[in-house]
């Protein structure tokens, strides 16, 4: 199953101690069997920490899941804060993509003319 959802045995094993995973049915051997409703969870778990999300951040989005929809507020307000974290994410990579499409103009200029100096 880790395959699957791309993550180790280990973090699967660290979200359900932290509280991210919850109510993990086992199979009469003990393995973890997730249902579709955990994958799409855990889908948004990897969608949200490979964008930088903290995993305290995270665990209150997932209390605030379980309170219902009370916290609905609270949720979007979470998730808003970090889609402009996102932003800041995004552009400081466009910056840094700059640079680099930069230095690529320069040295294509440079063996441009290294060629023609031929």
């Amino acid at each position: 199953m880790s395959e699957r959802v791309g993550l180790s045995i280990d973090t699967l094993r660290y979200y359900e101690q932290i509280g991210l995973l919850v109510d993990i049915t086992r199979n009469e051997s003990g393995h973890r069997c997730y249902d579709e409703d955990d994958l799409k969870w855990l889908d948004l778990l990897i969608c949200l920490r490979t964008t930088g999300m903290s995993i305290s951040d995270m665990q209150r989005f997932a209390e605030l899941l379980r309170v219902g929809d009370e916290s609905v507020r609270e949720r979007i307000e979470l998730l808003q804060k970090h889609r402009q974290h996102m932003l800041q994410m995004i552009a400081e990579i466009e910056t840094k993509l700059a640079v680099v499409d930069g230095k690529i103009s320069h040295y294509e200029a440079k063996e441009k003319r290294l060629w023609n100096e031929r």
